[in-house]
């Protein structure tokens, strides 16, 4: 007894029928979200919400600039544009319906179809919305556990970083040891990648909280260097509502660290005299200098309303109250100001914040700089517009004595009112390394 094996041929009439359906589908969404984004571009142009969040965006050689100059000439086409871009939604919509006369013959074949439509619609969407809602109560419970997870895995790093190592010493420290694990390597390397708010050295383009690759590249900063552990803030045209900077050890204040070659400023704090450019200004609200130890710390070429010197000790000083015009400031933005760049301990070989691109002044509303503990370099700031500047409760020296003058506030400095009371004199000496 012989058996036939009976081999089912595939349909091909059904296979062409669903690749026509799918090509049609696509083309059909490609051609209404390419209308609805040309008209969306001639009435709005987007490239300044772009380049809030992607101040470096390049794709080859077309730049921001080079897009932002096309959607303009777009939108300068008019009714073409809306033409166009209307013309497209059209196509789009036809096409899905695929025959007019197909869709007039089924209303008359069921007049309360009419009727019914948008009771049925709005049937749909509900069901489409409590399917969304469903996923998302989801993702959220698997997100709260996933964070706690990778928060229990990290608990060695975060710890070592709460006692003030680097976060290049704290993994160090973790992978010599033996206790780093999955949990840390994912979280230091995917994760989270440097960022400000974690302390880490890099160049960071002000407002983002992540290091710029192409600042970095451009100044000879390399994120593959691990001896360069300066953390610089770049300042451009968004202005930024708080920087604050607190509890940092700086310079050769801890052990095998250095200032990096050529420099003598553990903290600085500047305008820029861009070379062939327009010279830059930082434009600050308030400014706090407070708490902390330098082997100098000198303030010159300033102009503010208020200056605050309080309680300062050091060893030797200089304090030129020179009188000025200078208005009441606050620094504003709007819904384009960017949010706060806040970071909490960590060592560094220097600190650097300045508004390097000539013509381009930094603006903050609020600059906080508390209990820096330096060595090895000085506290200087300079090229400055402030509202309010205040001075207190720092310690200043090398301990060479009071015919030196450590603390400086140079003629250059200009307020309309001075507040300069509790300041002395005591022999003060740099720390010893941590």
């Amino acid at each position: 007894m012989s058996m036939k094996l009976k081999i089912k041929r595939p349909n091909i009439k059904k296979i062409l029928k669903g690749i026509g359906k799918f090509t049609l589908n696509i083309f059909t969404l490609v051609t209404i979200i390419g209308g609805g984004t040309l008209a969306f571009a001639s009435y709005i142009n987007p490239t300044p919400y772009i380049a809030e969040y992607f101040p470096q965006l390049q794709v080859g050689y077309y730049t921001l600039e080079s897009l932002y100059a096309d959607v303009k000439l777009w939108q300068d086409q008019g009714y073409i544009a809306w033409s166009i871009s209307g013309g497209m939604i059209a196509v789009g919509l036809l096409i899905h319906i695929r025959s007019i006369g197909k869709l007039i013959r089924a209303i008359k074949a069921s007049p309360r179809a009419i009727l019914n439509a948008p009771i049925n619609a709005y049937r749909k969407l509900r069901a489409g919305r409590d399917w969304i809602f469903e996923k998302v109560e989801y993702l959220n419970s698997e997100s709260k556990k996933w964070k706690m997870a990778f928060n229990i895995a990290k608990s060695p790093y975060t710890l070592l970083r709460a006692l003030g190592f680097s976060p290049q010493m704290a993994f160090s420290l973790l992978a010599v040891g033996g206790s780093v694990g999955g949990g840390v390597v994912v979280n230091e390397t995917l994760l989270a990648e440097r960022n400000f708010t974690n302390g880490d050295a890099g160049i960071y383009a002000a407002p983002n909280n992540i290091p710029s690759e192409t600042l970095e590249s451009a100044m000879m900063f390399r994120k593959e260097n691990k001896q360069d552990n300066t953390l610089r803030i770049v300042l451009a045209a968004t202005p930024v509502s708080e920087i604050g900077i607190y509890d940092v050890t700086i310079g050769t204040a801890y052990t095998s660290s250095t200032l990096p070659s050529g420099k003598a400023e553990a903290v600085l704090i500047e305008g820029t005299d861009v070379s062939g450019g327009t010279a830059t200004r930082l434009k600050i609200g308030e400014l706090i200098f407070e708490k902390s130890r330098c082997k100098s710390l000198d303030f010159s070429d300033i102009t503010a309303h208020t200056i605050n010197i309080v309680g300062n000790a050091s060893d030797g000083q200089s304090i030129s109250q020179t009188a000025g015009t200078a208005r009441m400031r606050a620094i504003g933005g709007g819904h384009h100001q960017a949010s706060a760049m806040i970071t909490r301990g960590g060592t560094y070989d220097r600190i650097w914040l300045d508004a390097p691109n000539s013509g381009v002044n930094g603006k903050v509303d609020k600059l906080t700089l508390s209990n820096l503990w330096t060595k090895g370099g000085s506290c200087t700031l300079r090229q400055m517009d402030i509202g309010t500047l205040t001075i207190r409760l720092n310690e200043v020296g090398e301990g060479n004595g009071f015919a030196t003058k450590e603390f400086t506030v140079a003629t250059t400095v200009t307020a309309q009112v001075w507040n300069v009371t509790g300041n002395v004199e005591v022999s003060i000496a740099e720390p010893t390394t941590q």
